[in-house]
């Protein structure tokens, strides 16, 4: 795994966008191991569900699972933009979630 605030890869070049990918699908996978869920990193639909069960929201107020990964994508910005320099896990997260949040929209679109 990279180093939290590492702006290089180890040969001193700056990450690319493909590497960035890379270790976002890599860091899903860890996780799945680590949660024991088959299909990857999918925490956000029970995120939403507890949320609305908690503050009671219902029907049209209620948050999806596309809701709650946007909103733990901001989360990540807002890390990635709170300190100077570069911050390689918060940016690397904010790809992960972004590619979550993508596949619960298709999901919300088909059905």
């Amino acid at each position: 795994m990279s180093s939290p605030t590492a702006s290089h890869e180890a040969d001193g070049t700056l990450p690319s966008a493909t590497a960035i990918l890379g270790r976002a699908a890599q860091h899903q996978r860890e996780r799945a191991k680590a949660y024991d869920q088959p299909g990857g990193e999918r925490s956000a639909g029970r995120i939403a569900a507890a949320f609305n069960a908690i503050t009671g929201r219902t029907g049209a107020r209620a948050i999806s699972e596309a809701e709650a990964w946007l909103f733990l994508q901001v989360l990540k910005q807002v890390r990635l933009f709170s300190a100077p320099g570069y911050h390689a896990d918060s940016a690397e997260d904010n790809v992960s979630y972004g590619s979550l949040l993508a596949e619960a929209k298709a999901r919300e679109a088909t059905g």
